[in-house]
């Protein structure tokens, strides 16, 4: 299976260092910096509604973004992003064989990059997906993706023999999948993770679902998964698989109570 996971907001550039791999369009991240570039902060806090410190910080990682992947500068991108599905993710304890299965079966979706391995060298940075950013091929960051994004995934899954994808996304970064799905041409599996409180009905909680989404994609990598059906096994965090919770298998629900 492949599994797709989103970047975080957050970075971790504290340990800079080269980056194993060039990422698949990075021509077309050195287009899109290069528009960037040219919006000031007022501009930036605008399209993706930021603070004045935030947007003075964005718009110093667009003035010093270069094409060239700068020896000290890049970080691999599952170590680079430091978001919640990062801490369930927990990349920098994977073993050299689980990052290989990695390399092949792990994607982050990326409004700057595009699509990422795991190992690819990125610069900081922060571009959103659901961006209005004006582009040669249209008003949004979808329109500049487009399908590309889904045919790569399409090929990837060729590649490895994937037969499904695991959405571990979110809604935002995996709609420009979504709009694409005849193009990917794979059935699309969405986790849901509840929790159940004493006295309240089962409901999602946004951190705890973003680090459960980083915790099944660590969970298909360790146990090397292929079967859709191997899902229901996740543990991971204390949650259990729903049965009873509808009989969709794309849609299966995973659970964990709090007691008290």
């Amino acid at each position: 299976m492949l599994v797709v996971i989103s970047p975080a907001k957050r970075l971790n550039w504290l340990v800079p260092g080269p980056g194993g791999t060039r990422p698949r369009f990075q021509a077309d991240a050195a287009r899109l910096a290069a528009i960037v570039r040219r919006l000031s902060p007022g501009d930036l806090a605008r399209l993706m509604r930021l603070s004045p410190a935030l947007a003075a910080r964005t718009h110093g990682f667009f003035r010093d973004w270069r094409d060239e992947l700068a020896l000290g500068a890049t970080r691999p991108a599952a170590l680079g992003f430091a978001g919640d599905t990062y801490t369930g993710l927990h990349y920098a304890s994977f073993e050299p064989e689980m990052r290989d299965c990695a390399s092949r079966h792990l994607r982050i979706l990326s409004g700057l990059y595009g699509l990422l391995a795991p190992e690819d060298a990125i610069l900081p940075h922060r571009l959103e997906m659901g961006a209005h950013l004006a582009n040669p091929r249209g008003a949004r960051l979808y329109d500049w993706w487009g399908a590309r994004i889904a045919r790569a995934l399409a090929e990837d899954a060729a590649a490895t023999g994937a037969r499904a994808l695991v959405n571990c996304a979110s809604v935002e970064y995996f709609a420009v999948v979504e709009r694409h799905r005849r193009v990917l041409g794979l059935p699309v599996i969405n986790p849901r993770f509840e929790e159940e409180r004493v006295g309240t009905p089962p409901r999602v909680e946004a951190l705890h679902a973003k680090r459960a989404r980083g915790a099944m994609a660590r969970f298909i990598i360790e146990h090397r998964l292929t079967a859709p059906d191997d899902l229901r096994h996740f543990d991971a965090m204390g949650y259990r698989f729903q049965p009873d919770a509808g009989n969709d298998p794309l849609n299966p629900v995973f659970r964990r109570f709090w007691p008290g």
